[in-house]
């Protein structure tokens, strides 16, 4: 039986507050646009936390006193099947690892809302990339069990659901921190449902440079090895604290070489010295301990295999991170992906951070989309 939520959303004439009391514990509840202005003072600047490229999050306050996350799609050609696959998605969902959604409006002027509970800690990305103190506060404790808590909350996803759900968008920016630093897995927009007789699927691929598999860019193939690729990446960044790619440009603006991070792990791994490359912040710092910064690069170099096949699964990797299954030292791999990133052109969407000899430009939040051939 089609829940009553997804009834409503094939039937976008029917008016909110003519269901208002519908609502279920457990599902999400049908928010009226009065109900979002007054929550977010009428989607003021001051209430703005964040903005992307399908919409913008707003901080709110319900009557209740409870503090919510107003998610904003704007209206636009992929608007509706974000919105759509969105609610479809994480509605069903029941795990400790994944943000819940309380629940949805759907707006006369066009855009769409979803309404999550509020993270006082922002993104993991605030913390590793926006501001050098709160990296500091980030204890190695706090990484691995981040690493730990969205590995569990993917292998949920993947093996523990009735459908397999490919999140197909894993960054820093997407893993939400609660007061106690515990992880969880956001924004299920780009998300995509397939059986469990299918091993992948060839579809339109979207999502963010720096974090696709090599077979999104290349063949538009999408399974759950794309997302365990996209872990791996972050595993490596939650291991140096750094960008995984980064353009190093002259004074005059010529491409001088590219900065590809997971390059840099897999050599100090060979060389016997991968503490050289853990975030130098927490060098400084009791608590590091020498077998899990191994365990976490190596699971990360093996996650980012080109290879799909030689990638483990989540299920896999929760049991490497916990210490139930030894963590051997992966095989050579070209990084191909690494080329292919030096092609991509200039632009506005790129990070650029001047020093005196040069600018770094970092090409992890360009979200880009590949059309299928079909």
């Amino acid at each position: 039986m089609k829940a009553w939520w997804l009834f409503y959303l094939e039937h976008e004439t029917i008016h909110s507050e003519q269901y208002k009391f519908l609502k279920i514990p457990g599902l999400p509840t049908m928010f009226t646009i009065k109900d979002l202005e007054a929550a977010t003072g009428n989607f003021q600047f001051q209430a703005l936390i964040g903005e992307g490229a399908s919409g913008a999050l707003f901080k709110g306050t319900l009557t209740d006193g409870s503090t919510i996350a107003v998610k904003r799609i704007k209206c636009q050609p992929n608007g509706e099947m974000e919105f759509r696959t969105e609610i479809t998605i994480i509605a069903s969902l029941q795990h400790v690892n994944l943000v819940r959604l309380l629940g949805y409006c759907l707006s006369t002027s066009g855009d769409h809302y979803l309404i999550y509970p509020f993270f006082e800690n922002g993104s993991l990305d605030d913390w590793l990339f926006k501001d050098d103190r709160k990296r500091s506060r980030l204890t190695w404790v706090a990484r691995y069990n981040i690493a730990i808590d969205i590995a569990k909350a993917l292998a949920y996803l993947h093996h523990e659901c009735h459908h397999r759900i490919l999140h197909l968008d894993i960054k820093p920016a997407n893993i939400l921190l609660d007061g106690n630093f515990r992880a969880l897995l956001s924004d299920f927009g780009m998300s995509k449902l397939i059986g469990r007789d299918e091993s992948s699927v060839v579809t339109r691929a979207r999502g963010t440079v720096g974090y696709l598999a090599p077979e999104m860019l290349v063949l538009n193939a999408i399974s759950t090895k794309c997302d365990v690729y996209s872990y791996g990446m972050v595993l490596l960044e939650l291991l140096g604290g750094r960008r995984n790619y980064v353009l190093a440009m002259g004074r005059d603006n010529q491409q001088r070489r590219s900065l590809y991070f997971p390059a840099t792990v897999r050599d100090r791994m060979m060389q016997d010295k991968l503490m050289e490359v853990v975030d130098a912040t927490l060098v400084k710092n009791e608590g590091i301990r020498e077998e899990e910064v191994a365990a976490l690069a190596r699971v990360g170099l093996w996650c980012i295999q080109e290879n799909p096949m030689l990638r483990p699964s989540m299920t896999e990797v929760v049991e490497m991170l916990e210490g139930r299954k030894p963590v051997h030292v992966p095989p050579e791999s070209s990084m191909f992906v690494m080329n292919f990133l030096d092609l991509q052109p200039q632009s506005s969407a790129y990070t650029r951070v001047q020093d005196n000899e040069s600018a770094i430009m970092s090409v992890n939040n360009l979200s880009i989309s590949f059309q299928s051939g079909r």
